[in-house]
């Protein structure tokens, strides 16, 4: 069993993600903390094998709380799962050795796709004394296959738009069935209308979603895009 400690501000999402890492076999919840400072306490007396870590957290951010993990050596493994999308927070985490990151708001299958890849990653490295060449090639490989197989390759992005943004856009778009208006998803990943408006745009003419316009009785005609 694979002991799990999660660290988030947020109660309510604290309690979500606490339930989507139980469903999922060989995982355990062992502790939940408010704040980073609570967080490595935690770990320092519960010794975990795996933190979930928020990014924005008060008394002492993810950020910090990973650098404190890691300067005292703590046998954790690290994933984020924060709305923190900039590149340098992104870079920093994975500097630091996080495991995977994943951007707010997230399906129970991203979460659970997450920690599958830690648990098998968990496994091919258990009771090894040494490892070959080709089981290095085997575990690094299968995760960049694994990575490279979820986003789409767009070229060079124009000016103002960023890859985790678009990303996050897709991730959403991929679980709805019915056409949505730019107002629709932009509440669903929690960025303002102008700016998804922007991004499905992009994609519109990059041939990722369609476009439908709705014409109703009074008023514009309402845009609605599905993902191909």
């Amino acid at each position: 069993m694979i002991k799990v400690v999660l660290i988030e501000d947020d109660l309510m999402v604290q309690e979500v993600n606490r339930q989507f890492v139980n469903q999922v076999d060989g995982f355990e919840v062992i502790g939940t903390a408010n704040n980073g400072i609570q967080g490595l306490e935690m770990i320092r007396q519960l010794k975990p094998d795996l933190a979930l870590v928020d990014v924005y957290m008060p008394d002492q951010d993810g950020l910090e709380t990973l650098f404190k993990v890691r300067s005292e050596a703590h046998k954790v493994d690290i994933i984020a799962i924060t709305a923190a999308s900039d590149i340098e927070t992104v870079r920093s985490f994975i500097q630091n050795g996080a495991f995977d990151y994943i951007v707010k708001p997230f399906k129970f299958e991203r979460i659970k796709k997450s920690l599958e890849n830690y648990r098998a990653f968990c496994l091919q490295l258990s009771e090894k004394g040494n490892i070959s060449q080709k089981e290095l090639d085997e575990i690094f490989f299968k995760k960049e296959e694994h990575e490279s197989g979820e986003k789409e390759d767009y070229g060079i992005l124009p000016k103002g738009l960023n890859q985790l943004t678009l990303d996050k856009i897709m991730e959403y778009l991929s679980h709805c069935k019915e056409s949505l208006s730019a107002e629709s998803v932009a509440e669903g990943v929690g960025l303002a209308r102008v700016t998804v408006r922007r991004y499905l745009d992009f994609l519109e003419k990059c041939g990722k979603v369609e476009l439908d316009i709705y014409y109703g009785g009074v008023g514009r005609p309402i845009n609605k895009y599905l993902l191909k």
